[in-house]
């Protein structure tokens, strides 16, 4: 049976009092809280989410609510609160203004424009063609083993080797990107960051290494995206050394993190929906709208959260001045008013106008074309080439009230010769 069956979900959430709702992080630990969530669209879409020790926030769990607030940044700013839902000490907050998803218009503009001078057609389009080389040296790493771990083994290398490869950063130095990225993703996780300390070195490291990086490129560029945004300038306006430091933060941790644990949940509703797996292995030209479907299936971002600028309304509930919104993108791709069926995973299905990538407006995703060209690339290499790849064990899920994460995702398959092996 599908791991998402709807009779059992609305019949889940028709047991639930909507005062034992929980979207925070052990939730999320234990598993994606789509009886919840069908509860809250059905019954109180915009929903007062109580905080412990905290203010608390209103939970917005339908499609074209996520959409309007996403694309209203002068009602519902990203930079008064910043983008977690927990309140942030004015001294934090400060320091998380300077980063792009912590900023509005102007400011967001006149760093997003600069930033786009780095991410040119030609820079594009020399990633992506090197996408499918890639996963199918992935797949060779793996192919003779004949049991991995589907995360490690193959859902991270890809998006680290390309996010990696736009900011010129030396291969020997990789895997220590993932471990400080798994270490700022992973605060509420016990296994990843262990303590606050921790989490706030690795931010350090990072953002040390980067400072070296940009010095570097300064005076040596190279053909990366890296040195284009220190070189780059719109109008006059050039990034300064915070900026390029912060950006590059934060695109290492969202390049990598997030594309990995999409191509990690893409594998596992092929593989709790073997039909669909059979259809694309038959149809591989589907390959464009199966990976929106995974996209819209297990979303890796939770939510945004975005606060009240002024009293104003959703769905007919006041919300007061600086009170916190928060957008649940993964409910608001199971909408039953906006998607037919949305418990049932089709690799065909079309249109489909998931908020995977934020739902419009200035933050939506920069990196989107390059996130399914990894994803298609992946899965398509294999499918193809490991066609009885199955779990081989429960996936194990990330403890975190933001990033829709799984840690490790045992499989098995016949073990192969890998291309060109005697």
């Amino acid at each position: 049976m599908p791991r998402l069956d709807a009779n059992r979900i609305y019949a889940e959430a028709d047991a639930l009092d909507l005062t034992d709702i929980d979207l925070l992080a052990d939730t999320w630990a234990d598993r994606v809280p789509h009886a919840e969530f069908a509860k809250l669209r059905r019954e109180a879409p915009v929903f007062w989410h109580e905080e412990p020790r905290d203010t608390g926030f209103f939970a917005i769990t339908k499609h074209d609510d996520i959409v309007t607030i996403s694309r209203d940044h002068e009602t519902f700013s990203t930079e008064r609160g910043g983008t977690f839902i927990p309140t942030q000490r004015e001294e934090d907050l400060m320091q998380m203004r300077l980063s792009i998803l912590n900023m509005d218009p102007p400011r967001h503009d006149r760093l997003r424009k600069l930033i786009s001078a780095g991410f040119t057609p030609r820079q594009i389009r020399r990633l992506i063609a090197a996408v499918e080389e890639h996963a199918d040296e992935i797949v060779d790493a793996i192919a003779e083993r004949g049991e991995v771990d589907f995360v490690a083994d193959v859902a991270s290398p890809l998006p680290l080797w390309m996010i990696c490869e736009m900011l010129g950063i030396p291969q020997a130095d990789w895997e220590q990107m993932r471990i400080w990225s798994d270490r700022m993703v992973g605060f509420d996780d016990p296994d990843l960051s262990v303590s606050p300390e921790v989490h706030m070195q690795a931010a350090i490291d990072m953002f040390t290494y980067c400072n070296e990086l940009v010095q570097k490129r300064q005076s040596d560029p190279a053909d990366d995206i890296l040195s284009t945004l220190v070189h780059a300038e719109v109008d006059g306006d050039r990034l300064n050394e915070l900026e390029l430091n912060l950006f590059f933060v934060t695109l290492v941790i969202a390049g990598n993190e997030t594309t990995r644990n999409l191509i990690s949940h893409g594998m596992l509703a092929l593989f709790d929906h073997r039909d669909q797996m059979e259809k694309l292995q038959a149809n591989p030209d589907l390959m464009p709208t199966a990976v929106d479907e995974m996209l819209r299936w297990g979303s890796s971002i939770q939510n945004f959260r975005r606060t009240a600028t002024r009293d104003t309304e959703v769905g007919g509930v006041p919300i007061a001045e600086g009170q916190k919104v928060v957008t649940y993108y993964l409910s608001g791709n199971y909408d039953e008013d906006h998607f037919d069926a949305p418990f049932e995973f089709r690799v065909d299905r079309t249109p489909n106008e998931h908020v995977t990538f934020g739902g419009g407006g200035v933050h939506f995703c920069l990196g989107s074309h390059l996130a399914k060209a990894e994803i298609g690339a992946t899965i398509g290499s294999v499918i193809r080439r490991l066609p009885d790849i199955e779990l081989a064990g429960e996936p194990e899920r990330l403890r975190s009230d933001f990033i829709n994460g799984i840690k490790h995702m045992p499989v098995r398959f016949t073990p192969r010769a890998a291309r060109g092996a005697a």
